[in-house]
């Protein structure tokens, strides 16, 4: 393994180490390659940096040519939130539907087939699970990220899912610590508070973290989020009493502290993100992630500066940043030296999980569909951890089981509107509707009371939380909007 930066001084090399950044490209530029000849020790990996397996795998290996014990992460959670398939779906159902089937030997699977694949590309790191109880039912960046919105139940998958990654040979980092679900604003755009009672925390965010730290996993995810009970001044990834008090002191963790991307408003609105890194190694972070929207060496060299001073000046203790540093070669090492599991592959365990998390109601009556459909997709406006790259819906996978299937994509303030547009467009065909979270967009609900009005025999398909009363006959929710929740859709649409 690579223990000695080349030509950098042991200050210097800690402060790159405790850094993750990101990068643009499907190849490691020249900056970023010689930054791990200095003591970079992560690089954090998105859509844009994944084009194919055989190329992340490529990418990868270029990697560890010049550091061989690279932390290499990504932000994988299947569902909505996926890098490997950013730009036709994921294979794999999210969070919430495996919540709603609540089989926790599935979720295993699924993690471990997920992990399986990740480490075949040669990434050991997995910004997931999210452990957030959706609680509230506004959220907006959460939602079916989320188990459910029980803390038992989101425990105990919680749990199920570390075990299956981690058994993969790829590192869990559990998140966002404390708990994001009972926000309703995105941490984003601005720095959510959640004004509950320490006890009410522990009641319910806790749970499932408690059980991800008995479940072993390797790193927790910190929070952008103001929690008054805990610390009324700093949002918990900038908080001592958060990660150094709560969860090092009185829940017992030992792993690695990952911050949340640091170039999130929340944060870097209020702080900037070279003070907030510098108070978050401070609070008790390990690792700061910085690669969602800022990509590029300047802002590796400015945090590296950043931290350095921070020390010199007496800000931060030396031996705060060590132990940080030193907290993310000991998982290094983890990911060096776990075998993985030598179970068989399973490549059809996401297909097989979304299917069993399909809900119809009002089907008794529902002849599948022989004919080709007019798909009416009432889209909202995507959040950043999601992105609008992904493709999501029905129309694709019905394509594949009815051709001729037409669709159109209806969007705005006025539902009355869109339900109209849908309804020119569709001509003779029978409707299928396809919304996504309906209770947090009105025009979205008021574009169905519209078309049902004229179109009754409208099929509603809702593939966010399905929060808001079945209507349309049939009603099919799939608990989340991967590629593979579309086409168990499809598949009961279409009788196949």
């Amino acid at each position: 393994m690579t223990t000695i930066a080349r030509g950098t001084d042991t200050l210097t090399r800690d402060a790159l180490t405790v850094l993750q950044p990101g990068f643009p490209g499907t190849t490691a530029p020249d900056w970023l390659l010689r930054r791990l000849g200095e003591g970079l020790a992560s690089v954090g990996l998105f859509g844009r940096n994944i084009a194919s397996p055989e190329q992340l795998t490529a990418l990868t290996a270029q990697l560890r040519a010049e550091r061989d014990d690279v932390l290499v992460a990504i932000d994988e959670e299947g569902g909505d939130v996926t890098r490997l398939e950013v730009r036709t779906g994921s294979s794999f159902p999210g969070n919430y539907a495996l919540g709603a089937v609540d089989d926790v030997d599935l979720t295993g699977r699924v993690a471990h087939e997920l992990g399986r694949r990740l480490a075949e590309c040669g990434v050991d790191l997995n910004w997931a699970p999210s452990a957030d109880v959706n609680s509230n039912p506004a959220n907006p960046v959460i939602g079916v990220r989320s188990f459910g919105a029980d803390p038992a139940l989101v425990a105990r998958h919680t749990a199920a899912y570390v075990t299956g990654l981690q058994s993969a040979g790829v590192a869990a980092c559990t998140k966002h610590f404390p708990g994001h679900g009972d926000t309703a604003v995105d941490s984003h755009h601005a720095l959510p508070r959640i004004d509950i009672p320490a006890e009410a925390l522990a009641e319910r965010e806790l749970i499932p973290f408690l059980a991800a730290i008995g479940a072993g996993t390797k790193a927790i995810m910190s929070a952008h989020i103001l929690v008054p009970a805990l610390d009324p001044v700093r949002p918990a990834t900038l908080s001592r009493p958060v990660l150094t008090d709560l969860l090092r002191r009185d829940l017992g963790y030992e792993g690695l502290i990952v911050t949340d991307g640091m170039e999130m408003r929340a944060v870097a609105a209020t702080y900037g993100i070279e003070r907030g890194s510098v108070l978050a190694i401070a609070a008790g972070a390990d690792a700061i992630c910085v690669g969602g929207g800022l990509q590029d060496d300047a802002t590796v060299r400015r945090l590296r500066d950043a931290l350095v001073t921070a020390v010199r000046t007496g800000e931060l203790p030396e031996e705060r940043l060590a132990d940080a540093a030193e907290r993310v070669r000991q998982l290094a090492r983890w990911t060096g030296s776990a075998p993985g599991s030598t179970a068989g592959t399973e490549p059809d365990v996401g297909l097989v999980a979304a299917r069993r998390a399909l809900r119809i109601t009002g089907g008794d009556t529902f002849n599948p569909l022989t004919d080709p459909p007019f798909v009416a997709a009432f889209t909202p406006v995507a959040n950043i951890a999601v992105g609008d790259e992904t493709p999501w819906g029905v129309a694709a996978e019905l394509t594949c089981l009815l051709p001729g299937t037409a669709t159109g994509t209806f969007r705005g303030e006025d539902g009355e509107e869109a339900a109209r547009a849908a309804v020119s467009a569709a001509g003779d065909r029978r409707i299928v509707a396809v919304v996504r979270d309906e209770h947090r967009h009105q025009w979205m609900s008021t574009a169905l009371d519209t078309l049902l009005l004229s179109r009754p025999d409208t099929i509603v398909v809702e593939m966010g939380v399905p929060q808001s009363p079945p209507r349309g006959t049939p009603h099919i929710a799939t608990h989340g909007a991967a590629r593979v929740c579309g086409r168990a859709a499809a598949e009961a649409i279409a009788g196949a």
